[in-house]
């Protein structure tokens, strides 16, 4: 039987544009850990369509295709979208990340919200944030502390 929604599509899954596609995929590879799930290559050689996971995580990416208006934050000049991860080890990930050749934006800390995070570009010009929960705390608890640190 056929279902309308995928088992494995439950969620939003970002879909990334970008310039080079082949090379982005061995970037979040060796950057990310991600695993590449399904590739398909065009006879022109672009990446037509590629799907990756971080974990639990799904993304999809394709090579730019600027005749049909898909194209990615390098020639838009930048993106206003931020990805978000849970890993279980942030500082792992971001020493991985950097070295393979992202762009630290935000460094790795302990949050207000119970989470460490960090805030990475990759050389493609996608904004990731990779967090791993710490501490659980609630609504309330949040707001109290975020009121604290805005304080004065």
């Amino acid at each position: 039987m056929t279902h309308a929604i995928p088992a494995d599509h439950l969620y939003a899954t970002p879909h990334l544009a970008l310039r080079d596609a082949a090379r982005a995929i061995e970037f979040y590879v060796q950057a990310f850990g991600a695993t590449t799930t399904l590739r398909l290559d065009q006879p022109d050689g672009r990446v037509g369509h590629a799907e990756l996971a971080v974990g639990a995580a799904k993304f999809m990416i394709a090579d730019e295709f600027p005749e049909y208006g898909v194209v990615g934050p390098a020639t838009l000049g930048g993106t206003s979208v931020t990805i978000q991860i849970y890993v279980a080890d942030v500082d792992a990930l971001v020493e991985r990340a950097v070295a393979a050749g992202a762009r630290l934006r935000r460094p790795v800390k302990d949050e207000f919200y119970g989470d460490r995070s960090a805030q990475l570009e990759d050389p493609f010009g996608h904004r990731w944030n990779f967090c791993t929960r710490i501490e659980e705390v609630s609504p309330a608890e949040m707001q109290r502390r975020l009121a604290a640190l805005t304080a004065g």
